[in-house]
């Protein structure tokens, strides 16, 4: 893909005309070069933008696909770079989108305090950054309590004179904001949800001078019930399974593993983060982690099924557990060659960030399974066939790789070319599939030579037991 996308993380409080004068204006300048021609490096277009829920962010397409690596490089060493107090990144869009699309691993930190949160996500980012240099780190929500937040601290004596609890109480205050529900009201047709909410204040001082009526029948304010703070506070709060979270998002670099990122911060971040949180707290790597921890676990059982599944159908065929044990021996040596392709090219690409085992590249493996094992059934079906008919089992063998010598390089062949082309030519895409056609190549490749030249000697095991009838040897 030619799309990238990033987010730029700018101070709390920034404004939206200042941010437009000082971060969009800029960028626009910077990336000028890029549009009208001037620099080699072009793009066909560009976007940015500033929201209040979603941040500042920005994207475009490179008018070359080849130059999308390049342009990642400069707007992240370049363009993106001397904001004050601003984290700004880009990385190529994943084409598989989604919570848990891309390459994106994200850290939870969970704990009571949001203020040991901070502390711990502080010292996990820097600890990221040493761990994995040139990975990207986004922290959600930010790592400083800089928005401006009201605190109401109940007076829990007065409450209670007034006939009232905490939970009343809350009740209350969030009339106060975006309202309070209060239950469902049915016309016969439709239910409605019933919300009371108070009037619009402006400042805390309006806020404190609202009058509500206790169960006391009294007349109070919530300044009079509560004592009303100015403080500080996260841009969001955010919770994962109910438990107040901190989540740093990472995005390793493109030249690292997605497993070996995993495996770098579960040994030298997570120890690091755990020390500045509480007992009670915990970590946990979700979106892109947990589904490649899903995808392990399942492609390893749909491996499994799969060779079970064609053990008990060869078997049926041949009504026989041993001649299908046989067929089913091809299975390990196209593993090998699946596996020594992948790290040819692994090698071949090294400059461009080599080739990773992927989900699409362990389907690859899955789809091994049902090509070569139809090879191993044509020799070893008629070299039965060929000792049923009187034959000896030396000449069986030997007849059997005679006649099915030819389908069995026309079906290979057929193969492995047909995943040439997905294998070598290069192109916009080519790095989703190369490594699944580099897995059937060297299977197949592999399992031919084991086909021909092993199979027929194990298939002619004990071939003294059977000569043959007179018959057949003349």
């Amino acid at each position: 893909m030619n799309f990238i996308f990033g987010f730029m993380i700018a101070p709390p409080g920034l404004g939206i005309s200042t941010a437009r004068n000082e971060v969009l204006d800029v960028l626009d300048q910077r990336l000028a070069p890029y549009i009208n021609g001037e620099n080699r490096l072009q793009m066909e277009n560009y976007f940015a933008g500033v929201s209040r829920g979603f941040g500042t962010f920005i994207g475009g397409r490179a008018a070359d696909p080849a130059d999308v690596d390049e342009l990642l490089e400069v707007f992240n060493s370049e363009i993106l770079v001397g904001f004050p107090d601003t984290i700004a990144f880009i990385n190529r869009a994943a084409i598989f989108g989604g919570a848990r699309g891309g390459r994106r691993i994200n850290v939870d930190l969970h704990a009571d305090s949001f203020e040991s949160l901070i502390t711990a996500g502080q010292v996990g980012f820097g600890a990221i950054m040493q761990a994995l240099p040139g990975a990207n780190v986004r922290p959600i929500p930010g790592l400083e309590q800089a928005e401006p937040e009201l605190r109401l601290i109940p007076d829990d004596r007065r409450i209670a004179e007034v006939g009232w609890n905490r939970s009343r109480m809350a009740t209350v205050i969030r009339a106060m904001g975006d309202g309070a529900f209060m239950g469902e009201y049915f016309d016969g047709t439709r239910r409605y949800n019933v919300i009371m909410r108070a009037e619009e204040w402006y400042t805390p001082e309006e806020l404190a001078a609202l009058p509500v009526a206790t169960a006391s029948g009294e007349i109070q304010t919530i300044g009079e019930l509560t004592k009303v703070t100015r403080t500080a506070g996260p841009s969001q709060i955010l919770r994962v399974d109910r438990k107040r979270t901190l989540t740093l998002q990472v995005t390793p670099p493109s030249d690292m593993p997605l497993e070996d990122a995993i495996k770098t911060i579960d040994e030298k971040v997570v120890p690091v983060i755990l020390e500045k949180l509480p007992k009670n707290a915990s970590i946990k790597m979700r979106g892109t982690a947990e589904a490649l921890d899903q995808a392990l676990k399942s492609m390893s059982g749909s491996f499994a099924l799969a060779i079970v599944i064609l053990y008990l159908l060869i078997s049926a065929l041949f009504r026989s557990f041993k001649d299908s044990l046989l067929v089913i021996m091809t299975i390990p040596m196209a593993t090998v060659g699946g596996i020594i392709a992948l790290r040819l090219m692994d090698v071949a690409l090294f400059a461009t960030g080599g080739q990773k085992m992927d989900l699409l590249t362990m389907i690859g493996f899955v789809i091994l399974l049902g090509l070569v094992v139809n090879n191993a059934i044509l020799l070893v079906y008629r070299a039965r066939d060929g000792e049923r008919e009187g034959m000896s089992r030396r000449d069986a063998v030997e007849s059997a790789v005679r006649l099915r010598l030819r389908p069995i390089l026309m079906s290979t062949m057929t193969s492995v070319f047909g995943m040439l082309p997905m294998m070598l030519i290069p192109g916009a895409g080519t790095e989703l599939y190369r490594g699944m056609a580099a897995v059937i190549v060297g299977g197949m490749l592999v399992s031919t030579l084991f086909t021909l030249i092993l199979l027929p000697s194990l298939l002619r095991a004990r071939e003294e037991a059977f000569p043959g009838t007179q018959a057949a040897r003349t």
